[in-house]
């Protein structure tokens, strides 16, 4: 874990930035902080969206989607597995969110501006999703494009296959390129690949997520670990890729 007070970690043996021209981000509680209150919406319309479907209440319809999510990844997999519902339906009902918690972020906006070379975003949600959010963060006109979970074929991280239409859709070297995750699971495969791996965890507990989602997990598929993605993005890799 992070110590008090400690915003940044790097690994002994961590790979660095010096070479890296294609800076790749994660979305959900990665680019914004839990206090956005946007994972919380879209996880309680996911919530609703398993009621309606199956006619449950709410303390069943939450079992159940738990329950999907530790089994397939996402509760969208699950249904798309055993249901066969329209996955374009689904994301455009989970991402009905209200925006206005969303603060514009200068600080990371002019960090991601300043990294050299290409800028991705890789996400589980839909490319309508990560527009909105990234566009009220003020960091869209940053990103290149979106890799979303349909560009991916509704195969979600942390499955190899998943990065691996990611890494072939845009033409990118794993050698030369960095991930930014919230999930330490799912930079497993990116560190087999060649990227080099950052796991963002948020600066206080989130009381709406699990524990292992935010857990500073010391592990050799973890280069860096950081509670404040502008600040590392400012301190350590913008010296490392001007050296």
């Amino acid at each position: 874990m992070l110590l008090p007070g400690e915003s940044h970690l790097t690994a002994p043996k961590a790979r660095g930035f010096s070479g890296i021209d294609t800076w790749v981000f994660d979305l959900d509680n990665t680019l914004y902080p839990h206090d956005a209150r946007v994972w919380p919406q879209v996880d309680e319309r996911i919530t609703l969206y398993v009621m309606n479907l199956f006619g449950l209440d709410g303390i069943s319809a939450r079992a159940l989607q738990k329950y999907f999510y530790h089994r397939y990844g996402t509760t969208l997999r699950a249904l798309m597995a055993e249901w066969r519902i329209d996955p374009y339906e689904f994301l455009d009902f989970a991402h009905d969110i209200d925006h206005s918690s969303i603060a514009l972020n200068p600080g990371l906006g002019g960090a991601i501006e300043s990294l050299p070379g290409r800028k991705l975003i890789l996400t589980n949600g839909s490319r309508r999703h990560a527009e909105n959010v990234a566009r009220k963060l003020g960091i869209l006109d940053h990103f290149e494009d979106v890799f979303d979970i349909a560009a991916a074929d509704f195969v979600p991280k942390p499955e190899r296959t998943a990065y691996e239409k990611f890494l072939h859709r845009h033409g990118v070297d794993p050698t030369r390129s960095a991930l930014f995750e919230d999930i330490a699971k799912n930079l497993v495969v990116p560190h087999d690949l060649g990227m080099a791996t950052v796991l963002v965890v948020p600066r206080t507990i989130d009381p709406f997520r699990e524990s292992f989602e935010q857990e500073a997990v010391r592990a050799p598929h973890i280069d860096h670990i950081t509670n404040d993605l502008a600040g590392f993005l400012t301190d350590r890799v913008a010296p490392a890729v001007a050296a």
